[in-house]
């Protein structure tokens, strides 16, 4: 009997994999996205400390459209980048989590990028 495929599952094989390679310092941290059926979150990781040094998602109270599409993306990127300038972060190692470099994972990567972070 075969076994269905998960995909989420898949995805975190994939994530764990790259993360034994992957890891943010204090002068260039992690940029890791979340991304789920109806939002996307963004986190700037230090990982010697175990510090999350800037954030941002599409549930905060500041955040006003819908949080699953690309509109909403790039709103994120564009505030993560921002929280992490103002922290004096300019270079960060971009972590997909997994997700394929596509649709809301560009999105707000291209929109973090055109803000000033530079990875």
């Amino acid at each position: 009997m075969f076994k269905k495929q998960d995909k989420n599952e898949a995805r975190q094989k994939r994530h764990l994999r790259v993360r034994n390679r992957l890891s943010g310092t204090k002068e260039r941290p992690r940029l890791n996205v979340f991304r789920s059926l109806s939002n996307i979150y963004a986190q700037v990781i230090d990982d010697v400390n175990g510090v999350t040094l800037a954030a941002a998602s599409s549930q905060d109270k500041s955040f006003k459209k819908y949080g699953g599409n690309t509109e909403a993306a790039k709103l994120v990127g564009t505030a993560v980048a921002k929280a992490a300038i103002e922290k004096g972060i300019t270079e960060v190692v971009f972590d997909r989590s997994g997700y394929l470099y596509h649709g809301r994972i560009a999105a707000l990567a291209d929109a973090a990028r055109e803000a000033g972070l530079k990875f």
